[in-house]
Parts: C-alpha cells; structure tokens; sequence
C-alpha cells in the first residue's frame, strides 16, 4: 500500500483567470506563488502538504473557444481550512462581497464548514478545526 501524507495540489480550469485571481488570491488571501503577467497555470500556497510540498491550488485558463462547463462537473467541490478563530469573520468578509454563503455540516467530523461558489461555478467549502457545540 502506498502511504500518502498530505494533498499537494488542486487544478481547477478557469474561464477568466483574473476574476478567478481575484476570488483566490484576493477574497481568500491565498499567497500568489507565479509571477504576475506570467502565461499559463497561475499557482497558489493553500497551506503545507507536508516539511517539503506546499498545498498548491492552481488555475489554468482556457482559452476564449472552449465549451461552456457542462454537468455533471467532474470536481464536486474544493475544500480550504481556516483557522477556527477567524471562521466569523471569514463568513463575515464573504456576505460583505456579495457571496450567497450555505453552512454546512461535515458527515464525518466535527467541524464548522461553510460554502460558496467560485466564479467559474465551482463549489468551495471553507472548514474550519474548531468543532461544533
């Protein structure tokens, strides 16, 4: 058996990368590690996999051409941790940008998660390792 230590990256496709850089890097404060002006995927820290690998999220845009996204979408969603003293305020910063935000609850753990949709349709879940009274 192959024993995996933590989730290096995520790709998501994108249909405007600098609405998507914006939701990411600046609504969620992920640290941009590309360039900017760079060409290609656009890559984001997300945390640390483990001592060597940092969690990436990486958008890749498409081109102007390509087919609408169609359902069923192959990623069900993309979840993030937050650190759980700053879940209110996290919330509070999403409703404040205009974000329909959906409360959750974890089927297998105790946490407090939240969910709201990327502007590519993408279903992000943001919890947080304070649990639930």
């Amino acid at each position: 058996m192959i024993r995996i230590d933590g989730l290096a990256e995520v790709v998501l496709n994108v249909r405007d990368a600098s609405r998507a850089v914006a939701f990411y890097g600046g609504l969620l404060g992920l640290q941009r590690l590309s360039a900017e002006g760079q060409s290609g995927p656009i890559f984001f820290r997300a945390g640390q996999a483990n001592g060597h690998v940092p969690s990436l999220l990486v958008l890749v845009p498409l081109p102007a051409d390509a087919p609408e996204f169609a359902a069923p979408r192959t990623l069900h969603h993309l979840a993030l941790t937050v650190p759980g003293a700053a879940f209110d305020e996290a919330k509070s910063t999403l409703v404040e940008a205009g974000l329909e935000v959906r409360d959750g609850q974890h089927p297998l753990l105790a946490v407090r998660t939240m969910y709201v949709t990327d502007p590519d349709g993408n279903e992000v879940e943001l919890i947080s390792p304070q649990s639930v009274n």
